[in-house]
């Protein structure tokens, strides 16, 4: 592998091979295992993350759950392992999308000798599913651009949040190598960084110009007149185009807002949940309070202190001026969930 080259996550001789993203973008250091509880607990930590990745991870995972499972233990065994998968990221719908695919699979061919075989496969059209995604929304994002422009993103939505080249990164990679991209300005991220760490890793990998400014800073930027556009990617969607992302999103379309920038999400299909009508029956996500007040297991201010820490935030609908996904491009009002 060139110094350059990188993957996040791969299935190679009966084993899921990812990147570790917790130790990024100081090192880069691959885990390879066949076990879905070291993958449910790598999607916990986030050494796994991204809500298309996370449904990838845990499509291999459960099929692997039964890859040595004797024949009278495989329905415990499966339904222990979806069971314990399921719990692991409750907001990212990618993630029940990919399990009950599988699932359904395996309802099917349970009695059948090769049913693990059966389920690899399945994983692995989840798989290829999400690369040729990840293509299409690279291309489809184009139609946002009016001119060469300054660009702010939040979080990470590339390689390392997909199985692809990303979500709304690839629509920064793509439009940069049409030469529509100037500058990107990644918000770090708080509490965990993905911006200053991952977004960074994959902007320098892409030799795209780009600076890392604290999530406070953004207002800041607009009020310059430094951003053209803002760009996140989602890991859920309502019915009415409420979109639940990292934390600090809300906040980003709220100043879009008020200084009349536009404000896209990009998602594949597989992101939008129609089973719930609004944002408001989003589950959050709230994580660890150590995320907050460590850093690198380096205590920043005391334990003792109470902590607020939800991993997402829902933005409404009508502060989204666009939402681009693998089939199009959509504008409020987003009927075509309805569809």
């Amino acid at each position: 592998m060139k110094k350059t080259d990188y993957f996040a996550i791969d299935f190679v001789d009966g084993q899921l091979e990812f990147l570790d993203q917790t130790k990024l973008p100081l090192a880069e250091e691959y885990c390879k295992t066949d076990n879905y509880e070291i993958i449910a607990q790598a999607i916990e930590v986030l050494k796994l993350r991204g809500a298309p990745q996370i449904g990838v991870a845990s499509a291999y995972a459960l099929a692997l759950s039964i890859k040595n499972s004797a024949l009278e233990d495989i329905d415990s065994t499966f339904n222990t392992a979806y069971n314990r998968l399921a719990s692991t990221r409750p907001t990212a719908v990618n993630l029940f999308f990919a399990l009950n695919r599988i699932k359904n699979v395996y309802k099917e061919n349970s009695f059948r000798n090769d049913v693990y075989s059966l389920l690899i496969e399945e994983a692995k059209k989840i798989h290829s599913e999400d690369i040729e995604k990840c293509k299409a929304i690279g291309k489809n994002g184009l139609r946002i651009f009016k001119k060469k422009a300054n660009i702010l993103t939040h979080c990470n939505t590339g390689k390392l949040a997909t199985s692809g080249d990303g979500t709304a990164f690839n629509i920064i990679k793509t439009a940069f190598e049409e030469g529509l991209v100037n500058h990107v300005y990644a918000d770090e991220t708080r509490p965990l960084l993905q911006g200053s760490r991952l977004t960074a890793f994959e902007l320098e990998k892409c030799n795209i110009p780009f600076s890392i400014q604290t999530d406070s800073m953004a207002a800041v930027l607009m009020k310059e007149g430094k951003v053209d556009l803002v760009i996140t990617g989602a890991d859920r969607i309502a019915l009415n185009g409420d979109s639940a992302n990292k934390i600090g999103t809300y906040a980003l379309a709220v100043l879009c807002n008020f200084h009349n920038i536009p404000f896209y999400i990009a998602a594949p299909t597989t992101t939008f949940d129609k089973n719930i009508l609004t944002g408001a029956e989003i589950e959050i996500e709230f994580r660890n309070k150590k995320e907050v007040i460590e850093i690198n297991n380096t205590e920043v201010t005391k334990n003792s202190y109470d902590v607020y820490s939800p991993a997402f935030d829902v933005t409404p609908s009508f502060l989204i001026t666009g939402i681009i996904t693998e089939n199009d491009f959509y504008t409020f009002p987003y009927n075509f969930l309805y569809d």
